[in-house]
């Protein structure tokens, strides 16, 4: 390992351990995001946990241990994004890290989208994602730290997928959004995590991304990406996701990750059997 490299325990300086790796995880109440969170604090990190909802916060924060610091942020507010990462770059002293997990996700045709869920889809996943990282900017360029955004194979590698259209394009807006970033501030390390079908952990740690969903479109989805060969039944282990983000944000002063991507892996007996 180099030196200025962060460890699993803790960020190095000349072979010299000096202190945890800061992290700050948006979207970090439910789902994958939560998982991320939980998982690195496992890990020796100290975690701040951003989403709305603070009462999931609290209790999320609350099961990581006693180095997680819960704020409330709601990512299409400028003023929330500001005081929310400046309250946890306080409370961690700093950041190393950033993880975007939030994300809006509709199921509906194309021509069934309107403007108020296009405009959702945007102001969460991209211009959420600006605001955010706007302000952990300083932070991360003090520390040479790493910024990582969760995107989704049915954006960022093969064919959109149908009913998705708000969602996908937004993703994808994410996708050119990061490399901007990159192009911009060399002294971040800007990472764009692809990752496929995962069903997060368990409680408030799962997706739960239909929840909202109309039942008859979603079925109509399903059927559809079925006929395709979009969704094999096999799922991505969160605990994977985690150890992915874990490694980009691993990597000091003298490395970074542009792209990673995660999927699960088809069984041989199925590969097989096809």
């Amino acid at each position: 390992m180099t030196s200025d490299s962060v460890s699993d325990d803790g960020v190095r300086d000349g072979g010299r351990e000096v202190r945890p790796m800061r992290v700050i995880v948006v979207g970090a109440s439910s789902g994958i995001g939560r998982s991320i969170a939980l998982g690195l604090a496992a890990q020796g990190a100290h975690v701040a946990l951003l989403a709305r909802r603070l009462d999931r916060l609290k209790a999320a924060a609350e099961e990581a241990g006693e180095h997680a610091f819960p704020a409330a942020c709601d990512v299409t507010d400028p003023d929330s994004c500001r005081t929310a990462v400046a309250d946890a770059a306080n409370a961690l002293g700093g950041v190393d890290g950033l993880v975007f997990a939030t994300a809006a996700w509709a199921v509906a045709p194309v021509e069934g989208t309107d403007a108020d869920v296009w405009g959702r889809m945007f102001a969460t996943n991209v211009t959420g994602a600006s605001l955010v990282t706007a302000a952990a900017l300083p932070h991360l360029a003090a520390s040479g730290g790493a910024a990582v955004y969760l995107s989704s194979i049915s954006a960022s590698l093969g064919p959109p997928w149908a009913y998705l259209g708000a969602y996908v394009t937004s993703k994808a807006a994410l996708d050119k959004l990061v490399e901007v970033w990159r192009i911009e501030h060399p002294e971040v390390g800007f990472t764009r995590l692809t990752i496929g079908d995962c069903l997060g952990g368990e409680g408030d740690s799962a997706t739960g991304i239909a929840d909202n969903a109309d039942p008859e479109v979603f079925g109509r989805a399903i059927t559809e990406w079925a006929r395709l060969g979009y969704v094999t039944g096999n799922f991505v282990d969160v605990a994977h996701i985690v150890d992915a983000v874990s490694s980009v944000l691993r990597f000091g002063r003298t490395s970074s990750i542009p792209s990673m991507t995660v999927i699960p892996r088809i069984p041989a007996t199925e590969t097989e059997a096809n």
